[in-house]
């Protein structure tokens, strides 16, 4: 049976980072979208682009293309914007999928969830901008976002990232703004090597899962497993919605 899927991409990225996975899950007969991000995309004005902004763009392409019992799956950041916009679409959606993902909860802003340190890196990032944006720095990117990739891959990938509206950091979602007590069936995916966020308080697990009320599911990889491991995660993708 054919299916349905959104891809949601991450910071820095859009959505041209799920091209891999969006291929195999294609050539396995499925439908695939990868909008881009409000502020990502290559001529975009990246300076006064809000989280809102991003999940109203969301729900104004799912609303255009009139989607329908959509599996929508979201990288990192990207637990924001779908975490924004679940309950408004909620009855076109078959199941949310949180890919190593941030899951929004009321009140708290990704800067909030993050080590004190990388929020202080951001902050001095973005000030040294001149346009309230923050770029990754590659070293952190090779280190502890792709580090099972050889330096030649990593900067390639590297390259085509873009500089994140700091807004869409330290803007806190409201109540609506979460998947709390939206009905709709969830699942989060961890990237069994991930290391972009430190483990213990502000890792990745226990604290998202627990959040959905869901187990983890592992499959291999950094946490820009998308480029480095995309046949083990359409795998695990399409294993979530044949099971549903």
């Amino acid at each position: 049976m054919s299916e349905t899927f959104v891809l949601v991409h991450g910071a820095w990225h859009g959505g041209w980072a799920w091209q891999p996975v969006a291929a195999r899950l294609r050539a396995a007969g499925h439908r695939v979208l990868a909008p881009t991000s409000p502020g990502l995309a290559v001529d975009d004005d990246p300076r006064d682009v809000t989280l809102a902004d991003c999940v109203d763009a969301l729900v104004a392409y799912a609303e255009r293309l009139d989607l329908s019992d959509v599996t929508v799956v979201a990288h990192s950041w990207g637990g924001y914007v779908i975490g924004g916009a679940e309950r408004r679409l909620a009855k076109r959606l078959k199941q949310v999928v949180f890919y190593s993902a941030f899951v929004p909860q009321a009140g708290e802003s990704l800067t909030d969830t993050v080590e004190p340190e990388l929020r202080a890196a951001f902050d001095e990032l973005s000030r040294a901008s001149d346009n309230n944006t923050v770029s990754l720095p590659f070293e952190l990117f090779a280190s502890d976002f792709m580090q099972d990739a050889n330096e030649s891959a990593a900067r390639m990938a590297h390259g085509l990232l873009r500089p994140q509206p700091y807004r869409t950091f330290m803007d806190a979602p409201t109540a609506d703004m979460t998947p709390t007590g939206v009905d709709v069936p969830s699942a989060y995916v961890l990237a069994a090597e991930d290391r972009s966020l430190a483990p213990g308080e502000y890792g990745w697990v226990p604290r998202f899962p627990e959040r959905l009320g869901v187990p983890v599911i592992r499959t291999p990889g950094s946490h820009e497993s998308l480029f480095t491991r995309p046949e083990e995660l359409s795998r695990t993708l399409l294993d979530l919605v044949n099971s549903g």
